[in-house]
Parts: structure tokens; sequence; C-alpha cells
């Protein structure tokens, strides 16, 4: 009862902005900030808040009496339900005037920095069938939808191959269409499914730790590759090879069709042995001559197209002579370092992930690419002095950070070698902005533009150019 009487209703109050993590604000009558997790700026709606904090208020629109210009009809069913792609129901052009306007706030209100004029944002030329890799999880308890649980429908069949419902760690939702990865995504995901259950095979109880089928990755290149990996929770080899065996000839394109056997509490597969069943164990990528090999633990950009512009803005900023000593700070599987690597003298690579590294000096050896260096190592630890002793200071890093920034200890050492530029890459505009009010003493912002990876998300990458301060 005490939850629900600090519940408050707040009638036609308008939806005047869209703020962080895909949330739109609106003003209470007492003047905090409402959060609005299901609204467009311009809505005019009912909210029914859900959290109460010292400045402000969480919520949901209840009712609308008035809809937005900037509103869309969502091309998913699933829109609302599904934890992906939460601004479908907005115009793409306000998509991406909300991203910019993110990425420049963060910048000034964060950051605390003087900018230039910023570029205008680089919008994807595809708004649904961008991403080259998607995961799908096995359940044998379904999300039910409401018209579902309020119907007399007796639903028998509980089993599900999709997405996991947020907030419900063990609840899927069955997907029969998803816009986000090209054919022939839908058809083998739910062949997969159909063929599992013509097959009486279990699907997987998150809850119980219980059933054979566990989760579903497809990865699609630039190329025409595809990979299928499907991972079990214990080993049933007549089941197995006769699920797999039916997906291969169902879908003879597939250049590699993988499984894993993992019988841990979770389902990642990085501390698992990956069994290649058919084909090779790795999918080829392609950008401007390049080729990458994409294994299943592999981490590649997730929208190949957009990150090909991604890479040319870095490699642009950077402006490389072919004179250059490059350093690219998480360096992940060596992509960007490649990518510029025949504009410079040399790119030195850092990366922590062991495998990441293998993975970016077998591409570099395939390429013939023999400017540059790849090291392992924890970056806060490993660039260090000794580091920057044996490999000279470099006259342009590049730093392609996590989410969550650099550690200072590797922003200290930025500012101890001073090096002539440095090109920050970042896929979260507010630790970028953090991170260059400590690199501000000793340099200025020279360019920004951001990049819309993932249309119809909130997610937005910034490329930031610094450039030494004159004494």
């Amino acid at each position: 009862m005490g939850k629900n009487r600090r519940k408050k209703i707040f009638e036609d109050l308008e939806i005047v902005d869209a703020g962080a993590k895909g949330k739109s604000i609106a003003f209470a009558p007492d003047g905090k900030v409402v959060f609005v997790n299901n609204a467009v700026p311009g809505d005019v709606c009912t909210i029914q808040t859900t959290k109460k904090r010292k400045s402000y208020y969480e919520g949901s629109a209840i009712s609308f009496s008035k809809y937005s210009e900037k509103r869309v009809d969502p091309k998913c069913e699933y829109f609302g339900t599904c934890g992906g792609c939460k601004w479908q129901f907005m115009d793409y052009s306000h998509q991406l005037y909300y991203k910019q306007k993110e990425v420049e706030n963060n910048l000034i209100r964060i950051g605390k920095i003087e900018l230039p004029e910023i570029a205008p944002i680089l919008g994807s030329k595809k708004q649904y069938f961008y991403r080259n890799k998607m995961e799908f999880s096995f359940s044998n308890s379904k999300w039910l939808t409401l018209d579902q649980i309020k119907s007399d429908e007796i639903i028998e069949n509980r089993n599900a191959l999709g997405f996991h419902i947020p907030g419900m760690w063990d609840k899927i939702l069955d997907i029969d269409a998803c816009f986000l990865q090209r054919d022939p995504s839908n058809d083998i995901r739910n062949y997969v499914k159909h063929k599992a259950e013509e097959l009486n095979l279990t699907f997987f109880n998150n809850r119980h730790k219980e059933g054979f089928l566990r989760t579903l990755m497809l990865r699609s290149s630039s190329t025409g590759d595809l990979m299928v990996l499907l991972q079990f929770f214990y080993e049933d080899q007549t089941n197995r090879e006769l699920l797999l065996d039916a997906v291969s000839a169902k879908f003879p394109k597939i250049t590699s069709l993988q499984y894993v056997i993992n019988s841990k509490g979770n389902d990642t597969i990085y501390d698992q042995d990956v069994i290649c069943y058919q084909g090779n164990d790795y999918i080829f990528e392609e950008m401007e001559g390049l080729r990458f090999k994409i294994n299943a633990k592999s981490f590649y950009q997730t929208n190949s197209e957009q990150a090909f512009e991604l890479y040319k803005i870095t490699r642009e900023f950077a402006g490389l002579t072919g004179n250059e000593t490059v350093f690219d700070l998480y360096t992940g599987t060596g992509t960007i370092a490649q990518f510029v690597s025949k504009k410079a003298k040399k790119v030195i690579g850092i990366e922590s992930v062991p495998e990441a590294i293998e993975a970016a000096k077998e591409n570099a050896q395939f390429n013939n690419i023999e400017n540059t260096e790849f090291y392992v190592g924890d970056m806060k630890k490993a660039f260090n002095d000794d580091f920057v002793n044996q490999h000279g200071i470099p006259d342009v890093i590049i730093t392609d950070p996590p989410r969550d920034g650099m550690h200072k200890d590797v922003i200290k050492q930025l500012l101890k070698i001073s090096a002539d530029k440095i090109v920050y890459v970042s896929c979260n505009s507010a630790t970028q902005a953090r991170d260059l009010e400590l690199l501000d003493v000793d340099y200025i912002v020279s360019k920004s533009q951001a990049v819309d990876m993932f249309p119809q998300t909130f997610h937005v990458e910034n490329v930031v150019l610094l450039e030494k301060r004159s004494i």
C-alpha cells in the first residue's frame, strides 16, 4: 500500500525533450523533471509515476490527449515489449536531432570545455536490417502478452526463441520477425525453432537450469559469409547432429556452422570451447580492400557499413601523411589500426584481451600489413613509460575505450606523453566528456563528429580530435 500511495498521476503534461537512455522529459506541476519511458517529444499525455526521487520522477504515459508530429508507426509488432529499438516510434530525422543534441549537451555540461563548430551527425543509410550479429535465447517459459493472459486460451506450448524481456531475466519474448538483421536471419531462427520442436528437443529453463537448447547466434558479413552457432546445455550427440544436419541441409549458404556445449550457469561463450561442425570456424568481413577473419568470439562493429564511415572519419581526423607513429589504444582485433596503417609509418595497438590480439596479428598478416604491432596488456598498466620508451613518442594517438571511458592513469599517461594529436572514438559521450575535461589542461577539441551506428535506438558514437594547446 505504501508504494501505491507514492505513485502520482499527472494529467496533460507535454513532453518537451528527449533525455539520456531513450527516456523523454516532461515537467511536473511542482517543477520536478519527469523521465518518461514511452513518449515522444511533442506528445501531451497523462503520466503515472513509478519512482520518486528528490529532484525527479520516473513514469510512463498511460493515455495521450495529443500525439507528437515527430511520431511514426513502429515497424515491429513487438515494439514496447521487446527491449530493443526503443526509438522506433520516432521519425529518423528526429532521432538524429536528439542524438546530436545529447552529444553536444554532454560535451558542454559534463566536459565544460570550449567546442568548435560541431559537424552534423552522420546518419545511417540503413535504418533497418543493419546488424551483422544477432543472439537469440531459447526458453520453455515464454513471455505471455496481456491479451494472451486475459484470454481464455490455454497455451500449452510455452517454447520461445527470441529476446529477453527487460528486467525479466528468465522470460523470453518469442520472435517471428525481427527487422535488425537481413535475410536469411528470420528464416534460420524460425526454422531452428520449428525443427527443434519437431525433434521434441527441450528448450532451456533459466530458473531451473535445465533443457537442451540455450542460444542461437547468427553472424553475417559484407562478403556474403554466414555463421550459425548453436549453444547446448549438455551433450546429446544424436539430437545435436540431427538438428545441425537439418539446419545445414535447409540453408546450404551457411559457411560456418558451429556449436558449444555449455553447462555453466551463464550462457557466455568466451570461456568455452567452440566446435566447428561444418565449414570454416570463421567468416570474412571486408572493408576498403582489407579482409578480417571473424570467429565466434571476435568483436566486430555490428553495423558494418556505418563502421566504415566511422573509421574514415577517425582516419581523416588523424590527418596522417605516412610519416607518423600511431598508438591505437583499446585496439580490439586491430580493425582501426589496420585501416589507418597504409597512411602511417607505424601503428602500435594495445588491448587487454589476448584472443583479440591474436586475431589482430593474424588479420594483419593475412592482409600483408607489415607496419603494425600488437600487444596484450591491461591498459592502465601496460601503457606506461617502459612501453613508450620501447616504441617511441607517438605523433598521433587513437583511443576507442569501452563505455566506461579511460582510466585516470591512462589519461595521466596521455598528458605525460603529450602527442600532437589524440583522436578519441567513443560509444558513450558522457564518459568521453568526463575524460575530455581532464585532457583540457593541455588539449583543445578542434573537431567533433557524431555517427549514428544504431538507428531506432538512443545509442550514438562520437569522434573528437584533440590537438595540443599553443604555448
